[in-house]
């Protein structure tokens, strides 16, 4: 039997980094989705002039993925995670749970705030030419999606089809975007905001479309072109971007 999660991250952070300002244990350990597979996920904060680094690890049982940042590289890397609309690093620090003292977290507080503000504001609307190439890329899709034969080919052109509809479905809420486990997870959340049920229409859609039905896989990410100006191929016009 594995410690508690909680408990081991505390003392790996105590024996590893004693000088720590803070450090907050995230993912599904502290949101009662773990697995048996599943790692702990810390981020710790330390001063000025200490190396950033990401590491892999394992610790007393558990599978470790480790985050030392100072409050500056925190900041960096929201700002980059901002600008590509996926909020990991602020996840990592708004979400987690502190494992060091109120005497000792002083030093976090800002950076946490700082985070949390970052996910309670979200990215802020997508620019229309970034709408309007999602757009596009959907559509091509789906033309390819009803010329496909069976095979390889056309399970690859499914499941873009399955992913675009929900990255532009989020895009075009301006809420945040993920990958994988991720992205069903912002998808679920914008459902829970409007009261609908894209999330489990686009999974269906998907199945039926792997097992030879297309109809409700093409009928569901039409519905989602609909709902930010339809589908948009003709006339799409882009210079290059040369150095």
């Amino acid at each position: 039997m594995r410690p508690p999660a909680a408990e081991t991250a505390r003392a790996l952070v105590a024996e590893r980094y004693p000088e720590a300002i803070q450090a907050w244990l995230a993912g599904s350990t502290t949101t009662g989705r773990a697995t048996e597979t599943s790692d702990l996920d810390i981020t710790v904060l330390l001063d000025v002039g200490a190396e950033v680094h990401r590491e892999s690890l394992e610790y007393d049982g558990w599978p470790v993925e480790l985050f030392v940042h100072t409050a500056a590289s925190i900041e960096f890397f929201v700002a980059k995670d901002l600008a590509r609309r996926h909020p990991t690093m602020a996840r990592l620090v708004a979400s987690g749970v502190p494992l060091l003292g109120d005497s000792r977290s002083d030093g976090g507080a800002d950076v946490r705030r700082r985070c949390v503000e970052v996910l309670e504001r979200g990215p802020g609307p997508v620019p229309e030419a970034d709408l309007e190439l999602m757009r596009y890329g959907l559509t091509d899709l789906l033309d390819d999606l009803v010329g496909a034969g069976s095979g390889a080919e056309a399970t690859a052109v499914a499941i873009g089809v399955w992913r675009a509809a929900a990255e532009l479905a989020l895009a075009a809420a301006d809420t945040w975007q993920g990958t994988g486990k991720w992205l069903v997870r912002e998808l679920r959340e914008l459902d829970a905001r409007h009261g609908t049920r894209l999330t489990d229409e686009l999974d269906d859609a998907l199945h039926r479309a792997l097992d030879g039905d297309r109809q409700p896989l093409l009928t569901a990410a039409e519905r989602v072109l609909d709902g930010c100006g339809g589908r948009y191929w003709a006339g799409l016009y882009r210079a290059a971007d040369l150095p």
